[in-house]
């Protein structure tokens, strides 16, 4: 019987990459994307890799050090995901699965994903028993204004998205259907159109702003209170016709168990990263399934694709191109669908002259 192939060294870089337009959000502006780059290297010749976005520079190198010291653990060890997912939490159990100790374990266990797709010679959806299939995508349209935000939406449309997706939380409610309104009217009744208000509301603020939104045909309000107010999500949902959309705030499987026991979200969509690489990601797309609840995702456009195709009531590919500089592949779009077929690994793979260019 072969043996599995055994963790030779880790590599851990970092780089700044702006945006090529400021994202602005409710609750603050995003200009560029400080990413920690990690590639695992296996005594057979394999090698993974795996990004992970601290939101902030001043957390580039905290994290960096805690992937490298993670990833030390494990040198000359079996190329296990699974088992080392379980070894690092026993190890941090007092710490807990959240910040950067999470980003840092989600790191090493993407890395060890990829290799081992790569080993079998096969995409990271082939490995988890599904085949690559197209997945509806949408655009991020900023915190940008009436006119600003219904021009970023044509620009989505006209390159043949299927979706927007607004951040709102204006000064008032009439602003936020100002914005959704002229969005509307840029790109006519057939794309979808979501929302997001970025936690920046009370229950009760966003009970008044959902009723008035209700009427507008939206696909999903996200994230109107704080993300982990469970019972405040829920009085929201139980109050809106339009359905709640939560997750990308919530670290590990627990919170979304939580956060469904609670009645939440009406959908989830995690963020690969802090539900706990893909390694998590499993565990919560099983349990939103049981439950008949639709995933969407958070950022990490490549290897959400695998994963949304791995994923029974997969709903929506949130698309991003904030990292599209230091990728040697970025996921191709085709008629408003993410298609990862022929993709091999996660698809993450690097443009090593856009990192040494960004290089921080």
């Amino acid at each position: 019987m072969q043996e599995q192939p055994r963790i030779r060294q880790w590599r851990v870089r970092t780089v700044r990459v702006p945006l090529a337009e400021p994202h602005n959000t409710a609750s603050g502006t995003v200009a560029e994307s400080p990413l920690v780059l990690t590639d695992v290297a296996c005594d057979d010749g394999g090698v993974g890799h795996s990004i992970v976005f601290t939101y902030t520079p001043a957390a580039l190198k905290p994290t960096a050090d805690l992937v490298a010291t993670f990833g030390s653990w494990f040198v000359g060890e079996t190329s296990a995901p699974l088992e080392i997912e379980n070894r690092i939490a026993r190890r941090l159990r007092l710490l807990g699965p959240q910040g950067l100790t999470g980003m840092a374990a989600a790191a090493i266990d993407m890395a060890l994903w990829d290799a081992a797709a790569r080993r079998h010679g096969v995409s990271l959806a082939g490995l988890l028993g599904a085949s690559p299939r197209p997945v509806p995508a949408y655009g991020a349209v900023g915190y940008d204004g009436i006119e600003g935000s219904a021009r970023t939406a044509e620009q989505w449309a006209t390159r043949g998205f299927t979706g927007v997706k607004a951040k709102i939380g204006y000064p008032t409610v009439a602003e936020d259907l100002a914005v959704v309104r002229a969005m509307r009217s840029a790109i006519g009744p057939d794309v979808a159109i979501l929302v997001d208000y970025n936690q920046s509301l009370t229950p009760t603020e966003a009970i008044e702003r959902v009723r008035a939104l209700d009427a507008e045909g939206l696909v999903w309000v996200e994230e109107p209170t704080l993300a982990h107010d469970y019972a405040g999500h829920a009085r929201i949902a139980q109050a809106a016709a339009t359905p709640i959309q939560c997750g990308e705030n919530w670290w590990g499987v627990l919170d979304l168990r939580h956060a469904l026991d609670a009645g939440a979200s009406d959908y989830v969509m995690p963020d690969v990263m802090k539900i706990g690489g893909v390694s998590g990601w499993m565990r919560a797309s099983a349990l939103a399934s049981a439950r008949n609840v639709r995933v969407s995702n958070h950022l990490w456009p490549e290897i959400s694709a695998q994963l949304l195709s791995a994923t029974p009531t997969a709903h929506w590919l949130e698309y991003a191109d904030w990292w599209n500089p230091v990728m040697a592949e970025p996921l191709v779009i085709e008629k408003g669908m993410a298609n990862c077929a022929g993709v091999m690994g996660s698809g993450v793979a690097w443009n090593e002259s856009a990192i040494e260019k960004f290089a921080a």
